[in-house]
């Protein structure tokens, strides 16, 4: 099983590559291709918002066939796509890639988490899917820091060379020890949809983790696209600070990953949850004191920090929504998290615009401490999975 989960942490990290690794090269692919930076930057958005609506469509096919086969077969789209994205001779092109990229990485993370869910009793759950977490904030620290030094070294075609080749070699190293030979693919079969949501949503818990990832989503992710205006306008005019700040709530989610087994030793779940809601609310608390430089870098570790503890929690019993569904539970796990991601900068933009982006923050915080509280006041293990969990060394 060790092994398994060391292939799953390898696959998922591959794909948490290619979603970061175009924002260090947006100047350089916007002066090769004669395009506005602004209209370069939209290739993350070409990324990201197919990212988060093919989900629903996803996960009904990892229940319906082998969860495997179709996480192997979307790595390969991915890693197919960036490569076409290196040799792209328009920007038409280059943004086709990077569709087709994003909705075939909509189905690697999440099914990677329903297989988690289907091979690791939940008892053990938390830490396998923090492992997990773990590989994907690597990646996605590892995705930006990288494509800048390949562009410097190769120029900014050689990021997708090399993010598209990695991918491959991750797919065929992983295909021989996650393929199930004992695993027989379904079939397609639309009847089973309706079914399997109403399985899903028929779940009181189901409202409870949904909501929930779209409020972390956007108070809290809502506010990252803002960070280097307001350190701007508090004078901090160097971009490569703003980046290191950011680069903090990366370093906070590989504090958890390397954490999670003692965290839960010493909180247990409700008090994780109810500890990572009220850190999440202190630190937008901070970010509205507009603190100098390090300080806020350390305040992003601790939103990093506090933020998993959370969130890993309401993924877990998402995983458990309606376990003959579970690929389907946890893409729409996912597709109300990018929602969410999706939605956030707009509405602090909103302020910023409007009545200011303090006031915002401020609700933020006080939402974010509050989803703590109401997650772990309603999710809850079962009496038979916590007599199984306190069995666990």
């Amino acid at each position: 099983m060790n092994r398994t989960l060391n292939l799953l942490a390898f696959v998922v990290f591959t794909s948490a590559l290619f979603i970061r690794s175009t924002d260090p090269v947006i100047p350089q692919i916007a002066l090769a291709m004669k395009v506005e930076p602004a209209t370069a930057a939209l290739l993350s958005t070409a990324f990201t918002l197919p990212y988060a609506l093919v989900q629903p469509m996803l996960g009904a096919l990892a229940d319906m066939f082998s969860k495997a086969r179709l996480m192997l077969f979307c790595l390969l789209c991915v890693a197919l796509a960036t490569l076409v994205c290196g040799a792209a001779p328009s920007f038409e092109i280059l943004t086709i890639g990077r569709i087709i990229a994003g909705l075939a990485a909509g189905g690697v993370v999440p099914i990677a988490f329903a297989l988690v869910g289907d091979k690791i009793a939940f008892a053990r759950r938390q830490v396998a899917m923090g492992r997990l977490l773990f590989a994907i904030m690597t990646g996605n620290l590892l995705g930006a820091t990288c494509a800048g030094v390949v562009s410097d070294l190769i120029g900014w075609r050689g990021v997708f060379f090399v993010t598209g080749g990695l991918g491959l070699l991750v797919l065929f190293a992983a295909l021989p020890g996650l393929r199930d030979p004992g695993e027989r693919g379904g079939r397609f079969d639309l009847a089973a949809l309706g079914p399997n949501y109403r399985a899903i949503f028929r779940n009181p818990l189901a409202k409870i983790c949904f909501g929930a990832v779209f409020l972390e989503a956007l108070f809290m992710y809502g506010v990252f696209p803002h960070i280097a205006t307001m350190m701007y306008q508090a004078g901090e005019t160097r971009a490569s600070i703003a980046g290191v700040v950011i680069a903090g709530f990366g370093v906070g989610g590989a504090i958890y990953g390397a954490s999670v087994s003692r965290l839960l030793a010493l909180l247990g779940e409700t008090r994780m949850m109810q500890t990572g809601g009220a850190l999440m609310g202190f630190c937008l608390l901070v970010i509205a004191a507009r603190l100098a430089w390090p300080l806020e870098f350390a305040n992003f570790v601790l939103l990093g920090l506090g933020f998993y503890m959370l969130h890993a929690v309401i993924q877990i019993y998402a995983s458990e929504l309606a376990p003959a569904a579970r690929g389907t539970a946890m893409a729409l796990h996912s597709l109300f998290f990018f929602l969410g991601q999706a939605a956030g900068p707009a509405v602090y933009g909103a302020g910023l615009t409007s009545i200011g982006i303090t006031p915002v923050l401020l609700l933020g915080a006080f939402v974010l401490a509050c989803v703590g509280q109401v997650c772990a006041r309603k999710l809850r293990r079962s009496p038979k999975d916590a007599a199984q969990a306190e069995t666990v060394p």
